[in-house]
């Protein structure tokens, strides 16, 4: 037996690591007791089986935006809203604290960052973004092993009716670079609960045993498999049950410890579940699918779904179900959750979902334009019951939806026009060139995520150019990179004799008045219209004019108009692209624009010929000009804040701003203390809040010569002058009599603005450093991100709060003692490195060092606690009829005392310690 077990172990290991396709299993009932197999029902047993048979604590879901946890793009697992107990931070007065037996289903996402199903979803039939994780857990060791896997053997076979001869279940075969041996406890559970060896398999680390991340609680994991084959030929096996056995902890010298409390941590997805349960040959098949295929269907008009895979699913169709579908659940329950599509981060991966399931639903399944908004309603259908949340924003999830796709069909099309006439140039054997990918890309101009490229690639036979990708990428890291930095990197330049020569040839200055061309639509995002200029002259990069360049050559470009914002007055330079007119399907990549004596110089890639005299048409990218307009007008609402929080005189020394953040340097003695810090932000937050109206008009300098409170630089400001006015119309700040421009931020400023302030979300200053005396310099960030460090803040706050607690519960001997010192050294490290606001980081310093004196303190009492007792030990063996009594001072007028009677004595004693 144990040779064939071993024989068959080997394809198994295979079988399980390619995560095998759904393919064929019986549609036999699987028990005589109609166990349930509608989703809801199914997941509605799962929880009364732990809540009631059991004695579980049923919590809701945690939201799939991470909160305070800076490490995942999303919550990809159930067990993510319960490390702090795992870690054993959590707060000793909390709720959580309290856990002990739980169960929930929690929502997931797998897309993005280091553990991300997007790439596979649509090629097999199995694979999804968003999943529901069914789990239970026990805290504190309230049951371990033999408990866990008996409730699970029981759910499945006893509940949902699973014939026991379906199931299979691997454990833990030990790791003897580790020091580990093999999990037999787990195997004896098994054999105990009568699943014979037959069908029990034992693998190493790689498959069963779980480790949160490099360093932290870890253990060994049994699995239980379910066999499609159904013991028709070898068997066919799909993971359905994960129980997680956290019994070691891993240090940072990559050594196990053990854990002083163990942890039971199970995991099981409720689509494979549901798909064995309905004897469906997919995930897709089962009810939590079908309503939103039929939808498909009857919104496209494609052909129905018939579930073909790989080089039988011609014209991709059935891929393109799979995609839409599975998308379209992400996006709703992400959105419902407050996540948005956007330009970094989660977002960012959102966003990439999004064009995905456009692209997969226009091309592929030739869908109507609005098509993916009127989806939402029937995931709000089959999700909505479980999760409410989705059925309170439905409405704002369509929204979003159906104008994230409305803006992007148009960039769409054009890139697929793109992509055809970019291979109708390539030789047989070319590869496609990586500089009309970028140009395509998010990253680049039309915001088609590169993988959805490469996958439009692959659908024709072509490779895509991967070396010269990875180039242009680090290019962009560098790029943005010196734009961080406080000297800014000096473009392309016209030097003396070339503006002479444009001045004597009567040239004149670049009419950029277009970048103020923008306006919001009524559903609150921004319209930035395109600008069509004629081309006067062309500059080699030695400066040289020409009349024209040739492919691939970069230049500068000299316009007569654009709608490009050159980089001044601390705003970076807008990039995007221009076309030729009646070219429209050859981008010509711009990546920044300068301001040079009066004309704005563009640097340009050109892919074809340009020559002077040809029209353009330019356009902006949208998302990096928006998130720019953000950065400024939060400029704007810092200056002010800091005026009200340091009083009327200060004056601003200088500020950079890019879509990554922005910096602002202030007049300042000293730093700022925490309190002004968190006055400072909630007044920028008060305004943000209110989605005050931004006005902007050009008004004669002399105007603006007597106005009480009007901001402005020691700079040289053109006539007639930008002034940018926060909730008061530029006319009535500007009136002396009003005084509107003390009590709102108004500044002279060329700059492109917000129209509405509500758009920037929050603002967080996250550093501050004295750059000389009496300049001291900020950084913050805005929106999104800046959200994410409010909740890392609390996060880390909660962590300080918990460790405090421990401290004042005292530790029973050195090793935790020691334990708790050390906690509270990565607690510092990590608030010292985090991005959290700067006023938090600052209270929070100031506490841990006070409790890392405590701490240390209390590992010195007890160590010199053994020492006295160690000592008090030797002196009764030396002499047994003595009895012996030692005293140390200690700190703060304390004395620590040990003692022990003589041997002799009626009732004998053990060294006792006291202080």
């Amino acid at each position: 037996m144990a040779a064939s077990v071993a024989a068959v172990a080997g394809r198994l290991r295979r079988a399980i690591r390619r995560s095998p396709q759904w393919r064929g299993p019986s549609r036999r009932a699987l028990s005589s007791e109609a166990p349930p197999t509608q989703a809801a029902a199914v997941r509605d047993a799962f929880l009364s089986f732990f809540r009631d048979r059991h004695g579980h604590r049923l919590v809701p879901s945690s939201s799939v935006r991470p909160r305070g946890d800076p490490s995942l793009l999303f919550v990809n697992a159930g067990m993510n809203q319960f490390k702090p107990i795992f870690l054993g931070t959590v707060d000793p007065r909390s709720e959580m604290a309290g856990f002990r037996r739980v169960a929930n289903s929690q929502k997931c996402v797998r897309a993005g960052g280091r553990h991300s199903d997007l790439e596979d979803v649509g090629r097999d039939l199995s694979h999804h973004t968003f999943f529901e994780m069914l789990g239970n857990w026990a805290f504190r060791g309230v049951y371990f092993k033999e408990e866990a896997c008996s409730m699970a053997w029981e759910l499945l076979t006893q509940v949902y009716g699973i014939p026991e001869d379906r199931l299979w279940v691997s454990y833990f075969g030990g790791d003897p670079k580790a020091g580990l041996g093999p999990d037999l406890e787990s195997r004896d559970i098994w054999l105990n609960l009568g699943v014979p060896a037959s069908r029990m398999l034992s693998f190493g680390p790689q498959e069963n045993f779980w480790e949160m991340g490099d360093t932290g609680p870890c253990g060994p994991c049994t699995e239980i498999h379910y066999d499609l084959a159904g013991g028709v030929g070898a068997p066919q096996l799909v993971e359905l049950w994960n129980l997680v056995f956290m019994q070691h902890n891993r240090e940072a010298d990559g050594s196990l410890q053990p854990l002083p409390q163990r942890h039971v941590d199970t995991g099981m997805g409720l689509e494979r579940l549901l798909a064995v349960l309905q004897g469906r040959r997919s995930t897709y098949d089962t009810d939590l699918f079908s309503p939103l295929l039929n939808a498909i269907h009857q919104g496209c008009g494609a052909p129905p779904y018939s579930g073909r895979v790989g080089a039988a699913d011609e014209g991709h169709t059935d891929t393109a179900y799979r995609v839409v579908a599975d998308h379209i659940r992400t996006l709703s329950v992400c959105i419902a959750d407050g996540v948005s599509p956007g330009m970094s981060g989660a977002p960012l991966v959102l966003r990439q979902i999004l064009r995905r399931a456009v692209r997969f639903s226009t091309e592929l399944l030739r869908a109507p334009p609005g098509f993916l908004g009127s989806l939402v309603p029937v995931v709000v259908e089959t999700l909505g019951g479980a999760y409410p949340e989705l059925q309170r924003n439905s409405a704002q999830i369509a929204s979003l939806v159906s104008e994230g796709e409305a803006a992007f069909l148009a960039s769409l099309q054009r890139g697929r026009r793109i992509i055809e006439r970019t291979l109708r140039r390539l030789g047989p054997s070319d590869v496609f060139p990586a500089e009309v990918a970028w140009s395509l890309s998010l990253s680049g101009n039309l915001g088609l995520p590169l993988d959805l490229v490469e996958l439009m690639l692959e659908e024709k036979g072509v490779q895509l150019d991967s070396a010269g990708l990875e180039r242009l990428a680090q290019e962009e890291a560098q790029h943005r990179a010196r734009q961080a930095e406080p000297v800014q990197e000096q473009g392309r330049q016209l030097d003396i004799h070339a503006l002479g020569e444009l001045q004597r040839q009567g040239v004149p200055p670049t009419d950029d008045s277009p970048k103020y061309n923008y306006s919001l639509r009524p559903s609150g995002g921004y319209e930035f219209s395109t600008c069509e200029a004629q081309v006067l002259q062309l500059y080699t990069e030695d400066g040289t004019a020409v009349a024209s360049v040739g492919e691939g050559q970069r230049c500068g470009l000299l316009l007569d108009k654009t709608n490009f914002y050159a980089e001044q007055g601390g705003q970076a330079s807008d990039r995007g692209y221009l076309v030729r007119v009646g070219l429209q399907d050859v981008l010509f990549p711009v990546a920044r624009a300068q301001v040079c004596g009066g004309f704005i110089l563009h640097e340009v890639v050109a892919p074809e010929c340009l020559k002077v005299g040809d029209q353009v048409q330019l356009h902006v990218d949208e998302a990096w000009r928006l998130s720019c307009m953000e950065k400024h007008t939060a400029v704007h609402l810092l200056n002010w804040a800091l005026r009200q929080a340091l009083g009327p005189g200060t004056e601003q020394r200088g500020s950079h701003l890019n879509p990554e953040g922005l910096r602002f340097d202030v007049a300042t003695q000293a730093l700022l203390t925490p309190e002004q810090l968190r006055a400072v932000e909630g007044t920028v937050q008060k305004a943000v809040g209110q989605d005050e109206a931004v006005y902007m008009e050009e008004v004669a300098l002399a105007r603006t010569a007597h106005v009480p409170g009007l901001r402005s630089l020691d700079e040289v400001y053109p006539d007639p002058v930008r002034v940018v006015s926060v909730g008061v119309p530029v006319a009535q700040a500007l009136n002396p009599a009003s005084q509107a421009a003390l009590q709102t931020s108004v500044e002279l400023c060329c700059g492109t603005h917000l129209l509405r302030t509500g758009a920037i979300g929050d603002l967080v200053i996250i550093g501050e450093r004295q750059l000389t005396k009496g300049t001291t310099r900020l950084l913050a960030i805005t929106g999104e991100q800046a959200q994410q460090a409010r909740e890392v803040g609390q996060s880390l706050a909660q962590e300080v709060e918990a460790a405090a607690a421990r401290l004042s519960q005292g530790s029973r001997d050195v090793v935790e003692a020691q334990r708790l010192s050390k906690d509270m050294g990565r607690l510092t490290d990590a608030v010292d490195t985090a991005v959290m606001p700067q006023w938090q980081r600052r209270e929070l310093q100031a506490t841990l060092k006070a409790l890392q004196r405590r701490a240390n303190t209390a590992v010195r009492k007890l160590e010199m606690g053994q020492v006295l007792v160690k000592v008090v030990r030797q002196l009764c063996k030396q002499a047994p009829s003595t009895s012996v009594l030692l005293l140390s001072p200690q700190p703060l007028g304390q004395v620590l005392c040990a003692c022990q009677v003589a041997q002799v004595a009626a009732i004998h004693q053990p060294p006792l310690t006291h202080s």
